[in-house]
């Protein structure tokens, strides 16, 4: 008899949440869904009960639910089996703690970890991570507490049924076992990830460990000749940034991007550049930049003031409007006057290494360029002859005092009363210092949860409000990680994670339910 799945949540405007009764349905439809996408497939995430999947566009995501109803998912599909050996040397900070909680002892935690073989069941939280699923449930442990502000690179863990390793230094509250110096993440290698899904996994007792050679590549004693700028001051936050790599959300990596897509977008067509162009990201003004040839740049976003100086004196020049940007000349973005982020494209787009099909800095995993600082060397690609720069447009409509962003409710509104989302959405809530690229972290009335215990960890997107058990929500924005362990009630529409990523700290802002944008609506609703 076929399986079906158990149901489906809308999370936004463009994507949906399966539910499904198993690992096993998790990874067949998974399976099949790489082999066959769906018109219109992004990205697919599998986690513990769950798939996200997401579309192109809203319209894309609206044709899922029929396909997905008729998906067997009892269907037994090939897995990449590929055994891994992992060299581990077990002298973990929690070792004991686990020893307690299992009643193993210390050698019995040893030997059951490394004398069975793991599963590596599915990706997410950081690129690399692989949850690992093994052959008993004598591990079963808790996660810590308090998580810790810092794991080490190459930690090996435990929590709940999985066992992983960390590819990189990240926050974490897994039990920590052991370390290796295995290479869990490397883009150097033609597939990034040491373990993917459907491996097999063996964890290799050992006494010491052999470090592998960094074979990464010096930088030139010697610069070669530039066509481009230099940064003569980097400002709080620079970075530069495309329209992001969607569709490695299985491996850890977020989408990335310009958190205000739209800027850049108006950036580069104003520049006389594809869309997708890289070019920079400045949070709070600060930046400077001297040319060292001839260059054309437009700036949007903020409402900031530009200055030029150079060989024949200073200058004003606006923004939403191209401009040029002569040898010797250096351009100063001073402090906003309204907004947070700006973007500068440069005629051509700058000419910075891709690394999975985009040239954006992802600030938590440490992937593309490094966040640039004074004296960073930035080469400008040639324009091809037959682009045209763009004309000025109407600049972005001044902001509200209270900024309203509009969002889908699911995939986990169920968690949270009627009242509590009530209060959600009558509320203020106020932008803390603490955000970043990976999101807002907002301040006012803590909300409740109506429903008690923890969510297994399930897909996230860019847009997310989720509500940790502060009860305050985290907004999520590009870098955000591709899984999260708190229920998200609720999803931005696109457009409106443009405007979020605009709103500076101290600013308020007001959730607005925007329930006709929901996927998963029958076919002839109408929105109002």
């Amino acid at each position: 008899m076929a399986e079906k799945i158990r149901g489906l949540r809308p999370v936004g405007d463009r994507a949906v949440l399966v539910e499904l009764g198993s690992l096993a349905e998790v990874l067949s439809l998974q399976s099949q869904l790489h082999e066959r996408p769906l018109d219109g497939q992004l990205d697919v995430l599998a986690a513990a009960e769950t798939v996200l999947v997401t579309a192109v566009s809203g319209a894309a995501a609206r044709g899922f639910a029929a396909r997905l109803r008729l998906m067997d998912v009892g269907t037994i599909t090939g897995t990449d089996a590929t055994m891994v050996i992992i060299d581990t040397v077990y002298d973990g900070e929690d070792l004991a703690r686990v020893a307690e909680l299992t009643g193993l002892g210390r050698d019995g935690v040893i030997a059951a970890h490394s004398e069975q073989t793991w599963t590596a069941a599915f990706g997410g939280f950081a690129p690399g991570f692989a949850y690992l699923t093994g052959e008993t449930e004598a591990l079963t442990v808790p996660r810590r507490s308090t998580p810790r502000s810092a794991v080490p690179a190459g930690s090996v863990a435990l929590a709940d049924t999985y066992s992983a390793g960390y590819p990189r230094a990240s926050p974490g509250g897994w039990q920590l076992i052991g370390r290796t110096t295995a290479q869990l993440w490397d883009l150097r290698r033609d597939q990034p990830a040491l373990v993917l899904p459907g491996n097999r996994v063996r964890f290799r007792s050992v006494r010491e460990l052999v470090l592998a050679a960094d074979h990464h590549l010096s930088a030139s004693a010697a610069p070669t000749p530039l066509d481009g700028v230099v940064v003569r001051s980097p400002g709080l936050q620079t970075t530069v940034q495309d329209l992001g790599r969607e569709g490695h959300a299985a491996l850890g990596v977020p989408g990335s991007g310009a958190l205000d897509r739209g800027a850049l977008r108006r950036a580069n067509r104003l520049a006389g550049n594809p869309p997708g162009a890289a070019g920079l990201e400045n949070a709070l003004g600060g930046l400077a930049l001297e040319s060292v040839t001839d260059q054309v740049l437009a700036v949007t976003g903020t409402r900031v003031p530009l200055t030029i100086d150079g060989p024949m004196g200073a200058r004003s020049v606006p923004t939403e409007t191209p401009f040029a940007l002569l040898a010797g000349e250096t351009l100063t973005l001073g402090a906003p006057t309204v907004g947070v982020r700006s973007y500068v494209a440069f005629r051509g787009g700058l000419d910075v290494p891709p690394v999975l099909g985009s040239r954006s800095t992802d600030t938590l995993s440490g992937i593309g360029p490094k966040q640039l600082a004074t004296g960073t060397r930035l080469r400008v690609l040639a324009a091809p002859p037959w682009s045209v720069v763009g004309a000025p447009g109407a600049p972005p409509d001044p902001p509200a005092a209270v900024t309203e962003l509009r969002f889908v409710p699911g995939p986990r509104s169920d968690w949270f009363s009627p009242e509590t989302i009530a209060r959600l959405t009558s509320a203020t809530w106020t932008v803390t210092a603490k955000s970043n690229r990976i999101g807002l972290r907002l301040e006012g009335d803590p909300l409740e949860r109506a429903r008690p215990g923890e969510l297994p960890s399930e897909g996230t997107v860019a847009g997310a409000i989720q509500l940790p058990s502060s009860g305050l929500p985290v907004l999520f924005l590009a870098d955000h990680p591709v899984t999260g362990g708190y229920p998200v009630v609720g999803v931005l529409l696109p457009a409106d994670i443009d405007r979020a990523a605009q709103v500076p700290t101290g600013a308020e802002i007001r959730f607005i339910p925007a329930p006709g944008a929901d996927p998963l609506r029958p076919p002839h609703s109408t929105d109002r």
